[in-house]
């Protein structure tokens, strides 16, 4: 694990900084991004998907293999060996990418973090959903070296977006139905989509009504939400999220039928009847790059990615020990 002590002085400093104007915040936030490895880590990650592979889907199945190679590199580089699970689409092979640490005290109950590799046909999908991705591979490389009391997965989807989305066709949807049918606890599931993007602006934040009534109005925050069912699972890790002080955080379990509450991952595994939250930027009501191909790299705050990323780490730490809790639907 990352010793809190090298990075936190230097997260603050930066964080301090986004109150200053213009080119002064630019040049002192380039300077502080440059003493934070997990910033450079995760602007690489999101780079080689965004830029150097490009738009990820069925219908360009040559980016597709090379960003699945990439993941499953990237993974053996933190020392996992990755499960290729193969599924058909048509005559199209299709991966969910598992990586797997059996846990210690409770092997039979499972924590998964996941997060779709796919974008939107032509879009080069910075924030959705490489920003997901590269947050996934760095909580990866961090547990890699633990030994969790739960067991810990690590899962890759194909297939999030549309056409495919909340279909037979969707990974995270094959991927549910699998745990279920081996008959297995999944006692929590992460969904990380769309995590990078943030604003200070007034007005930067929008919700579907009546939401607005009750968060607030600048997108400088990190949500955690789930469904009614998934409520012991979302105040949980909002509180333990909340606890670190790296980044703000508002959370929610509402309706699941609400616009945009089941966008995501997380809505596979409530098919199965597993407590499953959506990690995110909350993406279309901020993001306005969203599903477009100006979701660019350039686009990212890097900085308060990073601070999410490092809040994330202390919720799984969090879920795959201590005693057990009822997160089960």
């Amino acid at each position: 694990m990352e010793n809190p002590r090298t990075w936190k002085p230097a997260l603050r400093k930066a964080l301090r900084l986004l109150s200053l104007p213009g080119v002064l915040l630019a040049a002192e936030l380039a300077r502080a991004a440059e003493v934070d490895p997990l910033v450079t880590t995760l602007r690489a990650d999101v780079t080689m998907l965004a830029e150097t592979i490009g738009p990820r889907s069925l219908d360009r199945p040559g980016t597709l293999d090379k960003t699945i190679e990439f993941i499953v590199t990237r993974f053996e580089a933190s020392g996992w060996v990755v499960n290729r699970l193969e599924y058909r689409v048509g005559a199209q092979r299709c991966f969910n990418l598992e990586v797997e640490k059996r846990g210690t005290k409770f092997p039979d109950e499972i924590v998964i973090v996941g997060a779709h590799y796919d974008t939107l046909t032509r879009t080069p999908g910075a924030d959705d959903n490489a920003s997901g991705i590269a947050g996934m591979l760095a909580l990866a490389e961090r547990f890699a070296r633990e030994t969790p009391e739960r067991t810990l997965r690590f899962v890759a989807f194909a297939n999030e977006e549309p056409q495919y989305f909340q279909t037979d066709a969707m990974g995270s949807r094959v991927y549910a139905r699998r745990c279920k049918q081996k008959g297995e606890a999944v006692v929590a599931m992460l969904s990380l989509e769309t995590m990078a993007y943030f604003s200070d602006a007034k007005k930067s934040q929008k919700y579907p009504f009546p939401l607005s009534l009750f968060f607030p109005s600048r997108g400088n925050f990190l949500a955690i939400v789930g469904n009614r069912e998934s409520k012991a699972l979302v105040k949980q890790m909002a509180k333990v999220f909340a606890a670190t002080g790296v980044l703000p955080v508002e959370s929610a379990s509402l309706p699941g039928k609400l616009e945009g509450v089941g966008w995501s991952d997380h809505w596979s595994f409530w098919q199965e009847g597993y407590a499953a939250v959506m990690v995110t930027d909350t993406a279309p009501f901020r993001n306005p790059n969203y599903h477009k191909r100006t979701d660019t790299v350039e686009t990212l705050d890097f900085v308060r990615f990073a601070a999410a990323v490092r809040g994330l780490e202390a919720v799984v730490k969090d879920l795959v020990t201590g005693p057990k809790v009822n997160l089960v639907k």
